[in-house]
């Protein structure tokens, strides 16, 4: 039976080895790495997926900021969704989903959280299943190539504006 349980809770070390077999080792070239950068994952909406004492799945969200944003050139904070990692002999078992779906929820749920939610992914799937769009993030620059469709954002803070998308310390509490 597949636990869910807080990201914090599992072994760095295990966590690393699931995102190497779900995306590959050279997965921090990529531009999501980019845009967090060096900040740590927001413990209150990252979780793991655990099933008979072995992690199958995990996600993890961040905190980011959209730099420059609109015409006072002010910051916006945003959480990055994502990875959603499931090791490759249990993905189509819904693991990324229920993975989603509770983060998604702790977002919506929490009071210190206001930002706007975005990620990099499939505009179909999670813009079908989960509400994320790219109507409001055509005028966002990411440090790295991005199809432009898939740069997605959900949530009533999500910004309208221009602005560098980068990694944030910390979310204001």
């Amino acid at each position: 039976m597949i636990v869910l349980q807080p990201l914090a809770s599992i072994d760095p070390d295990a966590v690393e080895a699931l995102l190497d077999r779900a995306f590959g080792t050279d997965r921090h070239q990529r531009t999501a790495y980019k845009v967090r950068g060096s900040a740590r994952p927001i413990s209150p909406l990252s979780f793991a997926a655990v099933d008979d004492g072995v992690l199958v799945g995990s996600i993890q969200c961040w905190p980011v900021m959209l730099a420059g944003a609109g015409d006072g050139g002010g910051t916006m904070p945003l959480v990055m969704v994502g990875p959603v990692a499931v090791a490759p002999e249990r993905q189509r078992d819904g693991i990324g989903r229920r993975l989603m779906e509770r983060a998604l929820a702790a977002a919506d749920a929490s009071d210190d959280i206001g930002a706007g939610l975005m990620l990099i992914g499939d505009p179909e799937y999670y813009g079908r299943v989960f509400g994320f769009t790219a109507e409001r993030t055509a005028r966002w620059r990411v440090p790295g190539p991005v199809e432009r469709r898939r740069l997605l954002a959900r949530g009533a803070h999500v910004p309208d504006v221009s602005g560098e998308l980068g990694p944030a310390l910390a979310l204001p509490a």
